[in-house]
């Protein structure tokens, strides 16, 4: 970018300071013809006017065409910005969903903790009735009596 404006920069200067050097020739009388008709101006003047006249419908084209370049860039970022709104509305609703199915999770483990805490209760309770019944047998049997009678 910058070599092509140093070039438009350095070309506008050398037609400057050609037509300050040859400032005299251009102001010279010339007979020109317009195609129908003819007329006497100053033909370096002539010239130096039309590439002024070239000079401004670039200028307003690139100005145009800048103003196209800055309408679309705010389009993107409008909807740059609708699909960042949406990706994280998205995320939102899947950290929700996530959220709900850890509840879920650990309401269901909780549950089944509960159940193999009263199973494991259970079991230990009839090992204990277990053993203190056997227990009980023995003791009887070392004493001398007879075993009970359930």
């Amino acid at each position: 970018m910058r070599a092509r404006n140093l070039l438009i920069w350095l070309s506008l200067g050398a037609v400057v300071i050609f037509c300050a050097a040859n400032w005299p020739s251009l102001w010279v009388p010339a007979t020109l013809w317009l195609l129908f008709t003819t007329v006497e101006a100053p033909l370096g003047l002539v010239m130096l006017c039309l590439l002024a006249l070239v000079v401004a419908a670039f200028v307003v084209n690139l100005l145009v065409w800048q103003g196209q370049v800055l309408a679309e860039s705010r389009r993107h970022t409008k909807e740059l910005q609708q699909q960042r709104a949406l990706a994280t509305d998205a995320e939102a609703s899947r950290l929700t969903q996530l959220q709900d199915q850890l509840r879920e999770s650990t309401a269901e483990l909780a549950r089944r903790l509960d159940e193999v805490d009263a199973r494991v209760r259970s079991e230990l309770h009839e090992a204990t009735n277990s053993m203190l019944a056997t227990i009980a047998e023995m003791d009887d049997r070392l004493s001398g009596g007879h075993p009970r009678e359930p």
